[in-house]
């Protein structure tokens, strides 16, 4: 399998900017073979305003911008692209348009089949895996289906977020969401990403990268810490229930 992913939890951390953090995983990932990448603003309501943002961090990292919205045919756009950035935003309203344009099997067949690079930020990491089920968003729109892209077989938590004991907040903390989603019947693994790490996958290998740790649940077992650097290539190669 030729998939390349760069799935990262957040696109700005405490204290940077757009990307910042992650700028240097970026440059490694897309490389110099890379040139023009296609940006899918869709998660935000003001692509324009996204996709020039996108457009002066890329540029200066040595990329040009393509944004999908631009293109009387995203499809084709899919099609031709040397690599793909779907930014974050809400995680509903990005998955709605990319069924409303029919955009989900070409962006699949690309990445598996042709091995065109694919990044992720937060929502854009959450629609490249098996659904969109763990996402923190609210439901502002309805999209056919919960189903996302299937890059991996597994869900991600982006953001992810302990449990703050000094807080006074009652709602449930993110683990105890995340265990209510593993009481349902054949439910996948689910990897929190905390803000600051990321997934790298090459082909059936998976490396979680970035400053922080990331937390992994398993459906009725205890879930687990795990340091940058780990190996995650189990998760590729299991059907992850």
């Amino acid at each position: 399998m030729k998939r390349r992913l760069l799935l990262v939890s957040n696109s700005t951390l405490y204290g940077g900017g757009y990307l910042d953090h992650c700028q240097q995983q970026i440059q490694e990932f897309f490389g110099e073979q890379v040139k023009r990448i296609l940006f899918v603003p869709y998660a935000l309501h003001d692509r324009d305003g996204y996709a020039k943002t996108a457009r002066q961090k890329f540029q200066s990292l040595g990329y040009h911008i393509d944004s999908i919205h631009e293109d009387p045919d995203p499809v084709d756009a899919v099609r031709k692209a040397q690599g793909i950035f779907i930014g974050g935003g809400n995680t509903f309203r990005l998955l709605k348009t990319l069924y409303d344009q029919n955009l989900l099997v070409e962006i699949r067949r690309r990445v598996i089949e042709d091995g065109v690079p694919y990044m992720g930020s937060s929502a854009g990491t959450n629609v490249s895996t098996a659904s969109i089920n763990t996402t923190n968003d609210m439901p502002i729109v309805y999209p056919p289906s919960l189903k996302a892209i299937g890059l991996v077989p597994f869900n991600i938590n982006p953001h992810y977020l302990d449990a703050d004991a000094n807080n006074r907040h009652m709602g449930e903390t993110r683990e105890q969401r995340i265990a209510q989603y593993h009481e349902e019947p054949d439910t996948p693994i689910v990897l929190g990403l905390r803000e600051g790490s990321m997934l790298l996958v090459e082909g059936n290998k998976a490396t979680l990268l970035g400053t922080t740790k990331a937390r992994l649940f398993v459906r009725r077992k205890p879930p687990t810490e795990h340091e940058p650097g780990t190996d995650f290539s189990f998760l590729l190669t299991q059907s992850c229930h």
